[in-house]
């Protein structure tokens, strides 16, 4: 009786699956958004569609892609006449929805209305409120309802509440207020994480203010926070604006010491912080030193080097470059490669321009507009 109850509620289960599977299809392959909208609210009425988290988020951000907000709106609160909208984490999680497709007023709008749904709000809706506010870019309102809305509700902020508001100060460059929150929390219990000290690292180090940036690495060990690879990042970026590459190379040594992998952004960083020191061969040999690793160069990398090429009259490399660009299919910004063009142009090498210009208009992935700007 077991097995075949057990068999019986199985197939069930695998049947629900199937067709949770060919909704999600559907949906992906449905071309027509205003048909998407539709079939979304249908698949609705089905309890185990209302669990699934990433259909909702690509459904949600497909729309939101195509600035199609009114239909956001229309599947979000189409949702309030299922029963789940009585639960705080449904209902947190299309407060999220909101948030990431830049509504915020329809976020506030469905945490006022919580209470009248019997809904409890906690820190978890508390943090999807800020989290809405945070996607919107109103880093300012955080700010505010971060202040306010704990007492007011009698909820306690939570780790992901100061990384919110952290994350909203460094936006707004208000790094003195997001380092006096750092001690406010730790007063209150609440130890730091690798997100929070990140988020401040990388706001302090991109910024120029490197000495606090140094003065709050050497916290991390303090805290028993581990730095990981984009702790160092931050660092390489600081070390590479300061001109300090030297130490930033001896960073990335340290990375390989302690087991922590280095990731294309840090050669990166590596390489502008020669450009910055107007140091050729150098920048060239960590070009270099990414064909030695398991990356490929990226849009970034190019960007970094090129126009230093060009500034140091070093058009051969520039012009293999570009050829490798073409090659391996690589994407950058037409500028970029325009910049080239120029300045072979500009030194007489009028063959050569036009060759990359060739390449840009007849390569098969992508075709760019480049000038001949000496003969415009």
């Amino acid at each position: 009786m077991y097995r075949v109850l057990h068999r019986t509620l199985s197939t069930s289960t695998e049947s629900a699956t199937s067709s949770i599977r060919s909704i999600s299809q559907d949906l992906y392959k449905e071309v027509k958004l205003k048909n998407v909208v539709e079939k979304f609210k249908k698949a609705s009425d089905l309890e185990r569609f209302r669990k699934k988290t990433g259909i909702y988020e690509d459904t949600v951000r497909r729309l939101a892609g195509a600035k199609r907000f009114r239909w956001i709106r229309d599947i979000i609160e189409h949702q309030k006449k299922y029963s789940d909208i009585s639960k705080e984490g449904f209902s947190a999680r299309l407060i999220t929805l909101y948030g990431k497709s830049g509504m915020h007023r329809h976020a506030r709008k469905l945490f006022d209305e919580m209470p009248e749904r019997n809904c409890d709000r906690t820190v978890l809706s508390l943090n999807a409120l800020l989290a809405a506010y945070l996607h919107s870019r109103k880093y300012d309102v955080v700010e505010s309802l971060f202040k306010d809305l704990p007492n007011k509700l009698s909820i306690e902020p939570d780790l992901v509440s100061y990384n919110t508001l952290i994350k909203a100060q460094c936006e707004l460059g208000s790094f003195d207020s997001a380092l006096s929150v750092l001690k406010e929390m730790e007063d209150k219990g609440v130890n730091p994480d690798s997100i929070m000290f990140n988020t401040l690292l990388d706001g302090l180090y991109t910024k120029g203010r490197f000495e606090e940036g140094e003065k709050l690495w050497g916290q991390m060990g303090v805290k028993n926070v581990v730095p990981n690879v984009r702790s160092y990042c931050s660092r390489l970026w600081g070390l590479a604006e300061e001109k300090k590459t030297g130490e930033a190379v001896e960073v990335l040594k340290e990375m390989e010491k302690v087991g922590v992998k280095p990731d294309l952004i840090c050669i990166n960083a590596v390489i502008k912080g020669f450009v910055n020191e107007g140091n050729l061969d150098e920048a060239k040999k960590w070009f270099g030193e990414i064909a030695n690793s398991e990356y490929d160069p990226n849009k970034a990398s190019f960007a970094i080097l090129l126009p230093f090429l060009c500034e140091k009259g070093d058009l051969e490399t520039a012009i293999e470059i570009c050829k490798e660009i073409f090659n391996s299919r690589r994407l950058v910004d037409a500028s970029l490669l325009q910049l080239v063009v120029d300045k072979l142009v500009s030194e007489s090498r009028i063959s050569e321009a036009k060759e990359i210009v060739e390449l840009g208009k007849t390569n098969r992935y992508r075709r760019y507009k480049l000038n001949l700007s000496a003969e415009e």
